[in-house]
């Protein structure tokens, strides 16, 4: 079965799109793009699209490559403060002269809606999360939606990366699934992936697993984002044509976790405003 995430999306964002017609909640994102990245231009665009059609307001702050940390520090100081402002969202990666983990520390925890505040990992941390990274809980959500089994199940993740693999591990853990981490330094990583129920890959290398490195009747998760070199069409870590009838579940690219991830930002955005509303909610 192929696990349809622009279809899964569509459904969740109609919902929203519902519950902020019908109370007119005024939802105001804020949104910071510091340089030229094309790949980040056009994230920023389809979350324009996705805003405009939910009925969330964003707000884009184009920032030159040569913005200094303490001028972007100065800006998130002025969208903290900003009553108007619901969420606040910084584009990764930033340039490399700006820390994004002090870049990602300074922003209001109850405007994370990117999930990436040491506080709201934490809450992830010991099981109660507010806002949650946006790729790891559209993994989650989309496994929900069409009812894939976590329970006991072997979830083998590569990658590690604070943003993705190790929000996503604790989500997988928290679902009662038994979680391996593998990285760069992970030895026999082949024989790791053949044992999975679950394998999810976010390393950025196309079409990197094959049918011989899946086990038969797995559920295939691709967080990748890739161009095929031999093609130069967008591809993902996994070999989508050859691991496809190997596999019981498997997500494409594009069209599988890239739209999830957009709508868990709208969804975010949403559970800001409430929360501004009612801080009772947590």
């Amino acid at each position: 079965m192929i696990l349809d995430g622009k279809k899964t999306a569509e459904v969740i964002k109609n919902k929203i799109k519902d519950e902020i017609e019908k109370n007119n909640y005024q939802i105001n994102l804020a949104t910071i793009l510091v340089g030229d990245d094309p790949a980040s231009k056009l994230y920023i665009r389809n979350k324009k699209k996705a805003c405009a059609y939910v009925g969330i307001n964003i707000f884009v702050y184009k920032l030159p490559e040569k913005t200094t940390q303490e001028e972007l520090l100065n800006l998130l100081d002025k969208l903290n403060q900003d009553e108007k402002v619901t969420g606040i969202f910084v584009q990764l990666p930033l340039p490399k002269h700006i820390d994004a983990k002090i870049i990602m520390q300074s922003i209001d925890e109850a405007k994370d809606v990117d999930g990436f505040h040491p506080l709201n990992l934490g809450k992830l941390l010991i099981g109660k999360p507010k806002f949650i990274s946006c790729t790891p809980i559209a993994v989650i959500t989309l496994l929900d939606f069409y009812k894939i089994k976590t329970q006991g199940e072997n979830c083998v993740i590569i990658g590690r990366s604070i943003e993705v693999g190790k929000p996503l591990a604790l989500l997988m853990i928290n679902l009662n699934s038994t979680v391996t981490i593998c990285h760069s330094y992970t030895r026999d990583l082949f024989e790791i992936t053949k044992k999975a129920d679950i394998l999810i890959s976010a390393i950025g290398k196309a079409n990197f697993i094959k049918k011989e490195y899946i086990k038969s009747g797995a559920t295939l998760i691709d967080i990748g984002m890739n161009k095929n070199p031999e093609t130069n069409k967008t591809c993902g870590d996994i070999d989508f044509e050859d691991c496809y009838s190997k596999a019981k579940n498997i997500t494409p690219v594009p069209g599988g976790i890239g739209p999830m991830t957009v709508t868990m930002l709208l969804k975010n955005c949403l559970l800001a405003y409430k929360l501004k509303l009612n801080s009772n909610l947590f």
